[in-house]
């Protein structure tokens, strides 16, 4: 459900905004136009007008998930992390098969500081959604955030496990052995990494924090 952000100019967004409102002054209750220039305007940040669009689609269909989802988007990136809430767990609860609005609403309970809940969220995640390691990885982030080192571990192993060749999962598990002091443990995962094909000169970053 992802924006798909085609190669375009700002210039060209905003030429495709201009031919949009034509044709939706034209034709005012067609949803995909209206869903195709909220897309424009999100390439464009124009997040206010995106919202805009989103809550016109919904008025023409109240259980559209796709602009439930995107104006949940727009709405935390204008810091309307209440807003937010809202329309990720009204899309949750229409389908809750979608792991990214899942991931969305953890995400938006943590910037409202609800730390709580933003575990409870992302434990329902990975509840839910066993064999994604998005679900583990989202998990392990906020774990080490909050010094929860240890099960922070776990799930880095989980995530690493369910997508092996993800050097981002991998460095992330190092990152953690550093904040607990145990260097030679990082050191062994970075040398695990080159053997796998990870270029050494790629982690010099890592190396030179296990010294």
């Amino acid at each position: 459900m992802a924006v798909c952000a085609q190669a375009q100019t700002p210039q060209q967004w905003r030429d495709s905004v201009s031919v949009l409102m034509e044709q939706i002054r034209l034709h005012p209750n067609d949803i995909e136009l209206r869903l195709k220039k909220a897309e424009a305007n999100i390439n464009l940040e124009q997040w206010d007008y995106a919202i805009s669009e989103y809550g016109d689609v919904l008025r023409l269909d109240e259980k559209n998930l796709a602009a439930l989802y995107f104006r949940a988007y727009c709405h935390s990136r204008q810091q309307h992390y209440d807003l937010a809430k809202v329309d990720y767990e009204t899309f949750i609860q229409l389908d809750p098969s979608y792991l990214e609005a899942h991931l969305g609403l953890a995400h938006t309970l943590q910037k409202m500081g609800r730390k709580g809940e933003t575990l409870d969220q992302l434990n329902r995640c990975v509840q839910l959604f066993p064999d994604e390691a998005d679900a583990y990885a989202a998990r392990a982030a906020y774990e080490t955030e909050q010094q929860l080192y240890d099960v922070a571990l776990f799930d880095w192993d989980e995530a690493i496990r369910l997508k092996p060749k993800n050097v981002e999962y991998a460095v992330s598990k190092v990152d953690v052995f550093l904040r607990q002091g145990r260097i030679l443990d990082a050191r062994l995962a970075l040398d695990d990494l080159v053997r796998q094909g990870t270029p050494r000169a790629a982690l010099k970053e890592w190396y030179d924090r296990c010294r």
